[in-house]
């Protein structure tokens, strides 16, 4: 029999708090990363151009969308 056990331990109360702890972090800095990759991109305004000529299927349609900064 093992008799090697204790609580803290990598596969005990201690390895899940390490595993709890990595999880909210990164949980934040994914939230903090989203938040401002949003906040970038709120004031990104775009104008479209000459919208009489634009096709239902085309290639060519991305050139009419012009970024106001």
């Amino acid at each position: 029999m093992n008799e090697n056990r204790g609580v803290f331990v990598l596969d005990g109360i201690t390895g899940m708090l390490i595993a709890t702890v990595l999880l909210l972090s990164i949980l934040t800095v994914l939230t903090v990363w989203g938040l401002s990759v949003q906040n970038a991109n709120m004031t990104n305004y775009y104008e479209i151009k000459d919208e009489k000529s634009i096709k239902m299927i085309s290639k060519d349609n991305a050139k009419h969308v012009v970024d106001v900064k």
